[in-house]
């Protein structure tokens, strides 16, 4: 039995899926009504409990073999640390403390490229570089170093654990519809009228899913993993969506100091109007941050392998259309006339 915390999210269910195509029995920790969609039709034990409450983790721990740890938020808003804290931090730490009580063989931990510090640019950011919260800039990164932390600490203490960090998640079963399924899906409905520019590392998340059970086979107990991708840039994404699915690119580019006072008044319209953030000054931020990421360790040492983003992108374009969230005539068209 292996257990998957935050298996409804777009890494978890694609891990789960493929955890269960290689024959492993699967169980899922969700909260209680929590939205089921991504997990329907697997063949998962389902059992309801939150990485907050340490009794729940016991509970649903004894006897697995592996945890893997995915559960946690993911914030580009302000003013949700208390939050942060609890699930990213605390939660993590409630999970290495559970696996170690029960006896868990080994813990794989999904962390983030944003809990290691940026170095300036030009560098290239591998592990060798700390996940020191004080050299992290901003809130969510800093909770996802110190949860990163809490698992090291966890290896100290005898446990067994694996650590992994995704850079930009892309990639099909994105039920939740993450941000850069959402920047396609504005563009594709033609709800995308500018671009910003700017470039950051893209890993399709079915890579990631399966790294992780490579960390989980042939990681080195204490050890970090750095998953990335294909490094590119918001216009070479607009003209592979544009290629894909024969919608023409905007042609309007925002310069970034406009995006940038937009984006510090963005977080109210978007509690106001209860919409999914399509951009903030952290996201404004990653884009202009150094994104020169690699992934060598995680090949050498895993197997660990990707594809190419366009492929990526043409897969998640398919899934979209092909679960209803593609509705335009212009793209119908163009998918019809190349059926």
């Amino acid at each position: 039995m292996v257990v998957v915390t935050g298996a409804t999210g777009h890494i978890g269910n694609v891990l789960v899926r493929q955890l269960l195509n290689r024959g492993s029995k699967v169980m899922t920790l969700t909260l209680p009504a929590e939205d089921l969609n991504p997990l329907k039709g697997l063949k998962v034990e389902i059992v309801e409990g939150d990485v907050r409450n340490l009794s729940t983790l016991i509970q649903a721990f004894k006897g697995s073999r592996m945890v893997y740890h995915l559960a946690g938020i993911i914030s580009i808003l302000p003013g949700r640390d208390k939050l942060l804290e609890q699930v990213n931090v605390t939660g993590t730490q409630n999970v290495v403390e559970a696996c170690i009580q029960v006896g868990v063989r080994r813990l794989v931990y999904t962390s983030s490229i944003h809990a290691i510090e940026e170095p300036p640019d030009g560098t290239i950011i591998d592990e060798s570089l700390s996940c020191n919260p004080r050299r992290v800039p901003e809130n969510y990164g800093r909770s996802e170093a110190r949860a990163t932390l809490a698992v090291l600490e966890g290896v100290k203490r005898g446990l067994d654990a694996v650590i992994v960090h995704p850079t930009g998640i892309i990639g099909p079963y994105d039920f939740r519809i993450s941000e850069m399924g959402q920047l396609i899906l504005d563009f594709i409905n033609g709800n995308l009228k500018a671009y910003i520019d700017g470039t950051y590392d893209y890993v399709d998340v079915r890579d990631v899913a399966n790294g992780i059970i490579l960390a989980g086979d042939e990681g080195q107990s204490g050890e970090r993993y750095i998953f990335s991708g294909e490094q590119i840039s918001v216009f070479r994404l607009m003209k592979m969506l544009q290629e894909i699915s024969g919608v023409k690119a905007p042609n309007i580019k925002i310069p970034l100091w406009i995006a940038s006072i937009a984006a510090y008044f963005s977080p109210i319209y978007y509690r106001l109007t209860r919409t999914k953030p399509r951009f903030t000054t952290y996201s404004l931020d990653v884009l202009r941050s150094n994104s020169l990421i690699s992934s060598e360790k995680a090949r050498r040492q895993l197997g660990f392998t990707t594809r190419p983003v366009i492929q990526t992108i043409r897969d998640s374009v398919s899934w979209f259309r092909q679960n209803g969230y593609i509705n335009t005539i212009e793209y119908n068209k163009y998918w019809k006339s190349h059926e």
